[in-house]
């Protein structure tokens, strides 16, 4: 994140504009929107800002512009025509640590105006970081339409009663999930439908029967935060995601889907590797029913799906028997994920007619499968953590019936901007996994399938700092 998105209060504070064009009247108008004092520094002002002057809604002072004007200002823009005088205004205001920003050039910015959104006291801003005015635009109205405009009168509603509540809740968790309650439910609906005094009639009698009860029931979502890419999160995976207290993590949770969790929810790191667990899985059990005992909401984010190798029923079950409530969000697993990005297809009626997902170690870490029933022609085998065990996998893949030359697959860190898909055999796997240097998290895909990557790959893979840590997609 290149740039810091804050709100800034300059209600009857003087703010500087240097220009007096159409350019500098639409930031004249937003300075103004915001209640600020605005100077104008031009030698000429366009109609509407001559309009604004004449009315007394703006003063004006017809020359050019001087490094002093800056010393009474707490916001400075630029708008002029001459990249000369907007350097000289940057400068300044840099020296003087003042808030300054240059139309159409970001190098000289140190605040970028954003694409808006206004339903005050609710505002959204929307930034591209100077990159792409236009694309922020077009993201501005795709949010329009899902924002309805109450969400303004919704925000000034609840500040109404926001001491009642924090007297009825002394407790920040329990505070926090009635007004989640409050603002997904018939209040909101009331207001969204114009019918906002009886909103203020249910919230009052909703704030009075929780006062007696002040604490909310704890709850915990175990969510399957999917192979890595958060465009395939569930929208019921977000919405958990944003009411979360508290967030238990695993290591295979990409750093994109973290910063998709509630900014102020307290995170807690569980992950797993080989031969190094930050918390054992009866700590994180017990933690879980800690956490949600004390009233909190906590998401137990899972890569993958929870319940296919994620330890979910390991968890969900001692949170049963403690009668504590939870919900289980299923997202997308490796194999349908790491799959589809590479290109292979786990089925297809040429080369399989049936699937098999398969964990590549047990509890103690040994590897205890049943080969025979894996070695088949016609089936597609999915390997989860089988990195340590290819070894025996291609040992007994080959001593079972399957023949050396079986295609085999590699996908490392799938649908992540870092995905590596790598083809080897059976009899090659192990001399593949070490030649480049393969790491953990690694799909095996073994099967007569692997043969259609070539052709049906989509995603064309780059090293993230070839082409900043992005996919790139075949046109086919």
């Amino acid at each position: 994140m290149e740039y810091l998105p804050i709100f800034i209060q300059i209600k009857n504070r003087p703010c500087l504009v240097v220009g007096g064009g159409s350019i500098a009247a639409r930031k004249v108008a937003l300075l103004r929107k915001a209640q600020a004092d605005v100077t104008v520094i031009s030698p000429t002002l366009c109609d509407e800002l001559a309009q604004l002057n004449s009315d007394g809604l703006i003063q004006h002072q017809a020359r050019e512009f001087k490094d002093s004007d800056l010393e009474a200002c707490v916001v400075v823009i630029a708008a002029t025509n001459q990249r000369d005088v907007n350097e000289r205004v940057s400068e300044q205001a840099n020296q003087l640590r003042l808030p300054v920003n240059v139309v159409d050039n970001p190098d000289l910015c140190s605040f970028i105006m954003p694409s808006i959104i206004d339903r005050s006291p609710v505002v959204i801003a929307i930034s591209t970081g100077g990159s792409s005015p236009v694309l922020a635009r077009l993201i501005r109205t795709k949010l329009e339409g899902s924002i309805p405009a109450a969400y303004g009168r919704l925000a000034k509603l609840v500040e109404g009663f926001r001491n009642k509540v924090k007297t009825a809740f002394p407790n920040v968790e329990s505070r926090r999930g009635f007004w989640e309650s409050i603002l997904e439910g018939t209040v909101a609906e009331l207001v969204f439908t114009g019918h906002e005094d009886e909103a203020k009639v249910i919230l009052n009698k909703a704030i009075d029967a929780q006062a007696e009860k002040p604490e909310m029931p704890g709850e915990v979502f175990l969510v399957g935060a999917g192979p890595g890419d958060p465009d395939l999160l569930t929208f019921r995976a977000l919405r958990l995601m944003q009411q979360a207290d508290v967030v238990v993590y695993d290591r295979l949770v990409s750093p994109a889907i973290m910063e998709m969790v509630r900014r102020d929810a307290e995170i807690v790191y569980v992950g797993k590797e080989r031969d190094k667990h930050t918390m054992q899985q009866e700590n994180i059990n017990q933690l879980l029913v800690r956490l949600a005992k004390e009233g909190k909401r906590v998401l137990r984010l899972k890569g993958g799906d929870p319940f296919i190798f994620g330890r979910g029923g390991e968890e969900i079950e001692l949170l049963a028997e403690e009668g504590i409530a939870f919900q289980v969000v299923p997202g997308i697993t490796a194999a349908n994920g790491c799959s589809s990005y590479a290109g292979i297809p786990l089925t297809h009626r040429d080369y399989a007619q049936s699937c098999v997902f398969v964990t590549g170690h047990l509890k103690d870490g040994s590897v205890d499968l049943n080969w025979k029933a894996l070695a088949h022609p016609n089936q597609t085998v999915v390997f989860y953590m089988g990195l340590h065990g290819a070894p025996t996998l291609c040992k007994e893949m080959v001593t079972h019936g399957l023949p050396a030359s079986t295609p085999v697959a590699l996908v490392e860190q799938g649908t992540t901007p870092q995905q590596r898909v790598l083809i080897a055999t059976l009899d090659t796997l192990l001399a593949v996994i070490e030649n480049e240097d393969i790491k953990p998290p690694t799909l095996i895909i073994v099967g007569d399938v692997v043969t259609l990557h070539d052709k049906l790959k989509w995603v064309e893979e780059h090293h993230a700092d070839d082409v900043d840590g992005v996919f790139a997609y075949n046109d086919q």
